[in-house]
């Protein structure tokens, strides 16, 4: 038998300089580690009861509210009634009647695409589609900001505009008044005071061509699409982030400070009449789970409440779509910076929470 000999690579360990210093997230982690450990220890229940009221807080509204219940199935609907609507012309339309009011107003056109276009409630694809058509209309930054601050102030889901009409209906509003003033009237008004107050760098140009929304695809496979996007939007979109609020909130009350918080923000929307619980929904949570509970109980409110209620919900809320997803959205596709876009939908959400205000005390007695 021949002799082989195997060689083995020697690997030769070089001692580290020095050892990495503590990074301040491990120094939290480390405090976490040992919190948990001695809580554990001494208050072995306390853990499980934190995830317990969790679980409790988050499983009604989840499976309850959007599963198995009446909000979930009018999510998937209202998609597809508003991309129907979408097909059959109606985003265009809106684009003739309102593109030419803003040249009248005497700032671009361009400006009232995206809230136009977010009618229909997708405001973060108002914003991806929109900003490039703001640049190549030659816009300036303070119109990109004025179509950002009047983009806020319509609904951010088309169902919740849904759920929000059946809430008006049961409490005996004039559906039709509070519509045209407090969807439509914004897109010109919103522009024209922006324009002559805060903005000031506006010009009126003429647009060669208006885009077209209008999409060409048959009716049977956009109806099939608009189902499927309308599944999507409930499961990818809606759930997880009402399981994250809630989630949040369960802990905060088991702690206990969600309470005096929850009724500070109640009192003081009840102060401007809105509805307390539907208004803290749509702030913080979402404004279509807020309108779905709004209209279950809307014909024993007071009429001011689901007023207030509805305008405050048919906005770019919750917060965390306007202090995150727009500012990031926009900051990508335009010429504006995260800091520039989040003060312009603020702005927007505070006209749009003194235009609730305004319609719930003077508007809603003329209508009922």
């Amino acid at each position: 038998m021949d002799n082989k000999t195997i060689e083995i690579d020697k690997v030769v360990h070089v001692a580290p300089a020095g050892r990495r210093p503590m990074e301040r997230i491990e120094a939290v982690g480390l405090g976490l580690l040992l919190l948990a450990m001695l809580t554990l220890f001494f208050f072995p229940a306390t853990l499980s009861g934190a995830f317990d009221t969790v679980l409790n807080k988050v499983k009604p509204v989840v499976v309850d509210v959007f599963l198995t219940g009446q909000v979930g199935v009018a999510v998937i609907i209202s998609v597809i009634i508003g991309r129907l609507l979408e097909r059959l012309g109606f985003t265009d339309a809106m684009m003739r009647v309102f593109m030419p009011a803003m040249r009248a107003i005497g700032i671009n056109p361009a400006v009232i695409i995206p809230s136009v276009y977010n009618i229909f409630g997708d405001i973060n694809a108002a914003g991806r589609i929109s900003g490039p058509l703001l640049r190549q209309a030659g816009a300036t930054k303070d119109e990109q900001k004025i179509a950002v601050a009047t983009m806020v102030q319509s609904q951010q889901s088309f169902s919740t505009f849904m759920l929000g009409m059946m809430a008006l209906t049961f409490a005996g509003v004039n559906v039709f008044a509070v519509v045209l003033i407090a969807i439509f009237g914004p897109l010109l008004l919103s522009p024209l005071l922006l324009s002559r107050l805060v903005y000031r760098n506006v010009r009126s140009v003429d647009l060669l061509a208006a885009p077209r929304f209008t999409p060409n695809i048959d009716f049977a496979p956009m109806l099939f699409k608009a189902a499927r996007e309308g599944v999507e939007l409930l499961l990818l979109i809606l759930i997880p982030a009402v399981a994250l609020v809630f989630c949040v909130i369960g802990l905060l009350e088991h702690i206990g400070i969600w309470a005096p918080i929850s009724d500070v923000l109640e009192r003081g929307l009840l102060a401007l009449n809105i509805h307390p619980e539907t208004g803290v929904l749509a702030m913080l949570v979402s404004p279509t789970l807020a309108m779905g509970k709004l209209q279950a109980m809307a014909s024993t409110l007071d009429p001011s409440l689901v007023v207030g209620s509805f305008v405050l919900a048919s906005s770019g809320l919750p917060l965390s779509a306007v202090f995150g997803q727009i500012p990031v959205v926009w900051a990508e596709c335009s010429d504006l910076n995260e800091k520039e876009v989040m003060l312009a939908a603020v702005l927007g959400i505070v006209m749009r929470l003194l235009t609730a205000v305004v319609l719930a005390v003077f508007l809603t007695p003329l209508i009922v």
